[in-house]
């Protein structure tokens, strides 16, 4: 079987680096679904106002390529990077076939693009599927998560600067990012200084204990 994308998808997430690990972490997130010309058919949306959130199968495009065989295990950033388990067993995005998965929250409709918010996607990614999310089908309250069984609990204090070229919402978003704690996890050196795109601005940061403080920016934001 051979698939194309169908549409791109276009959020404030200019790299990899610093993007939230699952969709809704950051629920005030905002994205945009851009369908390819082919796909610019206003029937193909009808409906779709009925619904609250959307499944997105998309791919890491954003990964570089892989050398030799495939993988059969990975080491999860959420078990600090030194437990190996199986593929199967993680949502690792070093997979034979690099597909995502995103469950994410529709905030509009704009002529042919779909609106979404809490994506975990960089700008750019190419989207290969969309299907509604039916929550009697979709929804297992009930369901056993084995090591991710709870959402990340630890937050960092933020430190943003006042002079950081971002509006209000902006600052709020890129503080709720950055509490995640996007380093990987085996790295904790007070020393080095990381940096992330976020909305068009190249943001630079410290990590000391639980003080996660921004050193600066560059860059002019998106247009």
């Amino acid at each position: 079987m051979e698939i194309k994308p169908i549409a791109y998808y276009h959020g404030p997430f200019g790299s990899k680096f610093g993007v939230p690990r699952q969709s809704a972490l950051v629920p005030g997130i905002q994205g945009r679904i851009v369908f390819q010309e082919a796909y610019r058919v206003r029937e193909a949306l009808r409906g779709l106002e009925g619904f609250s959130h959307l499944w997105l199968i998309w791919g890491f495009s954003a990964n570089k390529p892989a050398k030799g065989e495939w993988q059969p295990t990975v080491r999860p950033p959420r078990l600090g990077g030194n437990t190996a388990l199986g593929v199967w067993a993680t949502r690792s995005p070093y997979r034979p076939n690099p597909l995502g998965l995103s469950c994410v929250e529709i905030a509009g409709i704009e002529d042919f693009d779909i609106l979404v918010k809490g994506a975990d996607l960089v700008d750019g990614t190419p989207i290969y599927d969309i299907k509604p999310y039916i929550a009697y089908a979709d929804s297992r309250p009930d369901a056993v998560c084995g090591f991710a069984a709870e959402a990340p609990v630890r937050r960092l204090q933020v430190h943003l600067p006042e002079d950081l070229p971002l509006d209000a919402k902006a600052r709020t978003l890129l503080a709720e990012v950055l509490a995640l704690d996007p380093r990987p996890a085996y790295q904790d050196n007070p020393d080095k200084e990381y940096g992330m795109s976020f909305d068009g601005l190249d943001i630079r940061f410290r990590v000391e204990g639980n003080q996660l403080t921004v050193t600066g920016c560059s860059g002019t934001g998106r247009a």
